[in-house]
Formats: C-alpha cells, sequence, structure tokens
C-alpha cells in the first residue's frame, strides 16, 4: 500500500517550508529511517525520514518550491524498482493484457474498416500541453530559463506530466539559430555604375592629418553564478529589515576597560579548565554583566506588544553566533541562575551545534537581551541591530591596547568599545546610557558580578 511522504508539523511559529535537496531519486529503493529529503525553514534545517521500506515512486515537489505543514512531498510504494521508458526507474507494475476480441456475430453486413495502428513516431505537444508543462517547471528551472533567455511555453518538458526539467532548457538553449529563423534568399549584386567624379577646386587644401581611431578595449569575460537564496538567509533580511522599519532604533556608546578580568582569566584560566572541563572566555562575564544591568533598569528587558508593555522578570539572554548562512541567536535560558561554568559551558554546545546546523527550535525562539561579538571578526566599532521584538542589543568589539589617563597620568590599557541599540518607544535614552555604564562599571569590576549578575 503506497505512503504518503507529508511535511510534518513545524512549530507553532512556522507554517512554511522550502524544500531542498532530494537524497533519493524515483525510482530509488528507501529504507525506513532514510533521510529523503531536506527541508529549509526559518530557523533549521529539517530532515523528512521514511516510514517504511519500499520504492520512492512519486515526487511531488521538487527543490525550491515553499510547502506547508501536512503538504504531500512523494510518495513510497512497495515493489521492486525497474528502468522507465525515459531512463528514470519506476515501480513495477504488471503488463497490461491485450483486450479479448469480440464473438463475432453470425450475419455480419460487411467488415467494418479497422483504424491504423498509432505511428511510432512522437508528436509534438499542443500549445496548451506547452503551456501546462512550463507552469509546472519548479523555481530553479525558471531562474535557469530567464538566464539562457528561453521562454518555457515553447520547450516540450520531458518531465513526470509534461514538466519542464534542467536538461529541457539547456537543449532548447542550444539549438542552433537556423533551426529557428528562416533563411531569408539573398538577391544577386547588381553592377554598380561608375563613380562620377566631383570637380575640384582650382588650390587643394592640404589634407588633414589622418587620426587612426583608439581601438575600444574589449571588457574582461564577466563570470557569474546564481545562488538559490536560502530560506534561513531571506529570513535574517526581512527580520533586519522590519527591526529598522519598526522600532526607534538608537544607539549609545562607550568603553570599558578589561584590565580587570584579563587578570582574572589569566590567574584562574587552568584551574576553571581542570575543574569545569571548559574555558574560561569573556562571554560568561559580559552575560553576567548584562544580566546585573538588566535587574538595576528593567525597561531594556521588556516587549512592546500593541499598547502594552510586558516587563519580564526572567533573563534568556540571546548569544549571537556566526554560520556559514548568516547569524544565528541560540538562548542560555536562566543566565541568572547560572555559574560561570554553566554559561560558558552552554555557549559552547551551542556555538557547535550552530555550526553544524544541529539547532533545534526550542534553542533559538524566544530570549529577552541579546549579546553579539563582533570583536572575534575584527570589529572596532558596530551599531547592532535589534533582535526584533527585543528591544536592546549589547555590542562587544575587538580589545585594544589604548593609551587612557589614569589618576593623572597616561597609561596603556585592554579597551573594548561597548554599544547599546536600543527601541527609543520603550526604553530613553537616559536609562540606556546608564544601562551601558552600569554594565561597565561590573565589567572593571568583576568581583561584583558574583553580587549582581
Amino acid at each position: 500500500m503506497p505512503v504518503e511522504i507529508r511535511v510534518p508539523p513545524l512549530s507553532e511559529s512556522l507554517t512554511d517550508a522550502v524544500v531542498g535537496q532530494w537524497l533519493k531519486n524515483e525510482g530509488e529503493a528507501v529504507s525506513r529511517g532514510d533521510t529523503l529529503v531536506e527541508l529549509e525553514t526559518d530557523k533549521v534545517n529539517l530532515d523528512v525520514a521514511a516510514t517504511e521500506d519500499g520504492i520512492l515512486s512519486r515526487i511531488e515537489k521538487q527543490e525550491g518550491e515553499v510547502v506547508t505543514v501536512g503538504e504531500l512531498l512523494g510518495v513510497i510504494a512497495e515493489g521492486a524498482a525497474v528502468p522507465s521508458s525515459n531512463g528514470a526507474s519506476a515501480e513495477a507494475a504488471p503488463a497490461a493484457a491485450p483486450p479479448e476480441p469480440a464473438p463475432a456475430r453470425a450475419l455480419a453486413p460487411e467488415p467494418q474498416p479497422v483504424a491504423a495502428a498509432p505511428s511510432p513516431v512522437p508528436q509534438p505537444p499542443s500549445p496548451t500541453e506547452e503551456a501546462a508543462g512550463a507552469g509546472r517547471a519548479a523555481p530553479a528551472v525558471r531562474r535557469l530559463a530567464e538566464e539562457y533567455a528561453v521562454d518555457l511555453a515553447a520547450v516540450r518538458g520531458t518531465g513526470p506530466g509534461g514538466r519542464v526539467t534542467r536538461e529541457d532548457v539547456l537543449a532548447h538553449a542550444q539549438r542552433p539559430a537556423a533551426q529557428a529563423a528562416p533563411v531569408t534568399p539573398i538577391a544577386p549584386p547588381q553592377p554598380t555604375p561608375p563613380p562620377i567624379p566631383a570637380p575640384q577646386p582650382a588650390i587643394q587644401p592640404p589634407p588633414a592629418p589622418l587620426i587612426a581611431p583608439s581601438p575600444i578595449p574589449h571588457p574582461p569575460s564577466l563570470v557569474e553564478e546564481r545562488v538559490r537564496l536560502s530560506r534561513r538567509r531571506q529570513t535574517i533580511a526581512q527580520r533586519l529589515v522590519e527591526a529598522q522599519r519598526t522600532a526607534a532604533m538608537l544607539t549609545t556608546f562607550n568603553e570599558a576597560d578589561l584590565s580587570a578580568v584579563m587578570e582574572v582569566r589569566n590567574r584562574r584560566k587552568e584551574a576553571f579548565k581542570e575543574r569545569h572541563g571548559v574555558g574560561l572566555g569573556f562571554m560568561s562575564f559580559f552575560t553576567k554583566a548584562a544580566v546585573g544591568a538588566l535587574k538595576a533598569f528593567p525597561m531594556v528587558n521588556a516587549e512592546l506588544q500593541g499598547d502594552e508593555l510586558v516587563l519580564k522578570k526572567y533573563y534568556d539572554i540571546g548569544i549571537a553566533v556566526g554560520v556559514e548562512e548568516g547569524l544565528v541567536v541560540p538562548v542560555v535560558r536562566d543566565a541568572d541562575r547560572k555559574s560561570f561554568a554553566e554559561i560558558e559551558r552552554e555557549i559552547a554546545e551551542l556555538a557547535t551545534k550552530a555550526r553544524e546546523n544541529r539547532l533545534t527550535l526550542a534553542e533559538l525562539q524566544g530570549g529577552t537581551f541579546t549579546i553579539t561579538n563582533g570583536g572575534v571578526y575584527g570589529s572596532l566599532l558596530s551599531t547592532p541591530i535589534l533582535n526584533y521584538p527585543q528591544v536592546g542589543i549589547l555590542g562587544m568589539h575587538a580589545i585594544q591596547q589604548r593609551p587612557v589617563a589614569r589618576n593623572g597620568e597616561v597609561v596603556i590599557r585592554p579597551m573594548m568599545y561597548l554599544a547599546l541599540s536600543y527601541d527609543h518607544r520603550v526604553v530613553d535614552g537616559r536609562e540606556a546610557v546608564q544601562f551601558l555604564v552600569r554594565v561597565k562599571e561590573l565589567i572593571e569590576d568583576p568581583e561584583s558580578l558574583l553580587l549582581e549578575g
């Protein structure tokens, strides 16, 4: 009995996905648990696996198509795979028996004419069939047709149900021009009468010097590549634009002296790693400092919903992690209740999952405040964009040895610029500046983090 492959439930906030790469082909044998196709969602990629053994007899949705929860992706059928007429494999089916001849009548007036057998030569499809085939071309095929300036309505589809494939488009694009345009006969040349010499003036002026036109340099070959924008990248773009369009975003800056934090790390890092199995980094200090500042200024830990302000009494801190397709923000839950070692261990695990594309939706949802560290890429100063609907995001930057004044003297200190972007609809400038000053104070006095964070 055929088994339908459908889009599984995603989450409350996700209703659709984009079909990624099919890992099995039509007619290929599959086993229970084999990954058949990848689905790209706004946040993570999901694998759809086979629930039964059998043959992938039909693929309904091609790469790049948008599908919703419960929509049919393909069908798994029982039986062995046999090659079909077009070279692909398909489920074996018994050959249809020829119809039995009707019994002859006793008195047949005269024999009826027998229809001629159909010609084995395939007939070209009608314009309606061609248009239908063009309409069923996958998005990637339509983009390829645009790139080669091919009219899909003029392409005969050889795929299932008349679907136009990449090979159909490429074959049509490579047809010689002589097949497309009629040849216009060239008229024989006509004799040209001799030219009539123009009257020459009595005194010929000196000929003007001939200046050869400079050759127009040909531009170098331009190489372009079209890459389909991933679902995650599309969502990142949409949310960044939404944050700038919706929130009244503003950024304030300060700087922090990291001498005390670096001294603690250098003194404690070996014992810390030996005891907890994880390194002591900067992120745990800044996570604790952010929690301490959020407790002092709760408006930065709020969210605007319509005409109501939701003040959150918990501290789920998002940590931005750079991956191949952009930034993802996994969340450290209840950061105020966790030790430095727990925060460092959880950040390391989430970062590893993000780079290996193993984050779950639950690890990405929620969050009351976000920290992003552009300093790991060498950024000296930036204005981070809000992780909407949050109203605050803290930006860390590169540590630089800079001259600063201390007690009337110029000394060299490891300094870091800090940036706080905030939604001015919720947070006033005074609160934003004081929040960032509080982060600076806690970082420059790390012992206070034991009390405030």
